[in-house]
């Protein structure tokens, strides 16, 4: 006879619930920052030297076009009527219209972060492949020769200016040697596969479209070492740091002492206690990179949101420059709630009550 879970296990059930509330509150807390989000940038757009009629009309406008097309957007009303307006749009999924492109911004969204997200989790995966397994051999070698030279190159990973590396690379793989393509997503003469995730990458697998995969994968290289150097250098050195001071405490030496092998303690005991300053880092990263890697994208010509945001910036497009820095909150707010869940998986003393 089968019986409710609370009959079964209630201290499964109990657990359930308060992860179920945890979450609740945590998403409630995200909205309230992106509310804050949307305000602080709204208002901040206010003060900002420019008129956004001049922008999407020209500067050739006649008074009257400026006059009637400020009256359309209901730029005449009180900067809190505005933002009324503004918010009662938001909470129907429109963000406006980009000055700019002339389209809707959030369908600029939906094609131009796709592109980020696929640079920037191929950038974050090149990080830790190369970053974590640097500060674990450092760690374990300290002050040793493997651990001096993970040391220098991460502090040359970590002083190296983005777009000189990215120019050194480009002239050096692409113009000199011919191992990697140039600057885009895809060759010329490839068609895209149908638009699914808008990951070329992964589109191209779904269609099973593996000459386009490869150029989309091989085009995705260069930036990605570009934008992963510099996380693979400081998770190098968080790494290290934290798991010099995980093998220092007294469990560690205890089980050195029992005879636990050096790869069971490193990886199962160690590693595991030294994870959660390396999630914090990591959690950091991701979410920078998604706001936008603005240097690695303009110069590879990457079709992402931070060549978006610098275009919007620059050509005063206010409502594109709000849904970037809104996008960009949201998607903060939850990689640090995802690393936040995280934290309980590595470490079971940590609970969500």
């Amino acid at each position: 006879m089968l019986y409710p879970l609370e009959a079964r296990n209630p201290e499964v059930t109990r657990e359930v619930n308060i992860v179920w509330t945890y979450l609740l509150k945590r998403l409630g807390f995200v909205i309230f920052v992106v509310w804050g989000v949307t305000l602080a940038t709204f208002f901040i757009a206010q003060v900002v030297p420019g008129d956004p009629a001049l922008s999407a009309l020209g500067d050739n406008a006649r008074e009257e076009q400026i006059l009637e097309w400020r009256e359309l957007k209901g730029l005449n009303e009180p900067v809190i009527v505005q933002y009324g307006i503004y918010f009662r749009g938001l909470l129907s999924g429109d963000l406006g219209t980009s000055l700019r492109t002339g389209r809707p911004i959030v369908q600029d969204l939906k094609d131009f972060f796709p592109g980020t997200l696929e640079l920037a989790l191929t950038s974050v995966i090149f990080a830790i492949v190369f970053g974590v397994p640097a500060g674990i051999l450092a760690a374990l070698y300290k002050d040793r020769w493997p651990d001096l030279l993970v040391r220098l190159l991460a502090l040359l990973g970590g002083a190296t200016p983005i777009y000189w590396l990215a120019i050194l690379l480009l002239e050096l793989l692409n113009n000199r040697l011919g191992w990697l393509p140039g600057p885009g997503r895809l060759d010329a003469y490839l068609i895209p596969p149908r638009a699914v995730t808008g990951m070329v990458g992964l589109d191209s697998l779904l269609a099973r479209d593996f000459e386009v995969f490869v150029d989309s994968f091989r085009h995705l290289i260069l930036p990605a070492i570009v934008l992963g150097a510099f996380n693979a250098a400081l998770l190098a050195r968080m790494t290290r740091s934290a798991l010099l001071e995980v093998l220092g405490q007294d469990y560690v030496r205890t089980a050195k002492a029992k005879g636990v092998r050096s790869s069971t303690l490193i990886f199962r005991h160690a590693l595991r206690n030294a994870a959660l300053p390396i999630l914090t880092v990591l959690g950091g990263l991701l979410g920078g990179l998604l706001s936008g890697a603005v240097l690695t994208e303009t110069i590879f010509s990457w079709p992402g949101i931070g060549r978006y945001a610098t275009q919007a910036a620059t050509s005063l497009d206010f409502p594109a420059i709000m849904g970037v820095t809104l996008l960009a909150g949201l998607a903060t707010s939850l990689i640090n709630l995802g690393v936040d869940l995280l934290y309980a998986a590595a470490d079971p003393r940590i609970s969500y009550g």
